[in-house]
Formats: structure tokens, sequence, C-alpha cells
């Protein structure tokens, strides 16, 4: 996703950037998890996107 929402170019939405408000809210709501989880996913996989829905899909 574009850092900046005013922005009307291609989104990246492979990398998940939590320190961007709009990012997060886009995020949590398109993977179904708190604002905390989501942090702490990032934390544990990284901002990729991929990596955050592999580790939801395996449970851990």
């Amino acid at each position: 996703m574009a850092d900046d929402p005013s922005k009307r170019g291609q989104q990246d939405r492979t990398r998940i950037n939590i320190h961007e408000e709009h990012e997060v809210r886009y995020w949590t709501e398109a993977l179904g998890v708190s604002r905390d989880r989501l942090a702490q996913l990032v934390k544990q996989v990284g901002p990729s996107a991929q990596a955050v829905r592999d580790k939801l899909a395996s449970g851990d």
C-alpha cells in the first residue's frame, strides 16, 4: 500500500507497514485480526503480507 493515501499510483499489497494508520486499518480488516495481533505477527515473520497470511493459516 502506498505510504500516502492521496497518491493514486499502484499500491503495494505485498508488505505491511504497521507505522501507517491507513495500512493498519486495511490489514486488520483484510486479515480479520486485531491491531495488537497484526503487530505481533509482523514482529514474528516480518512485513511480508504472504508470510503473515501463512503464519495465520498455520495456526501458530
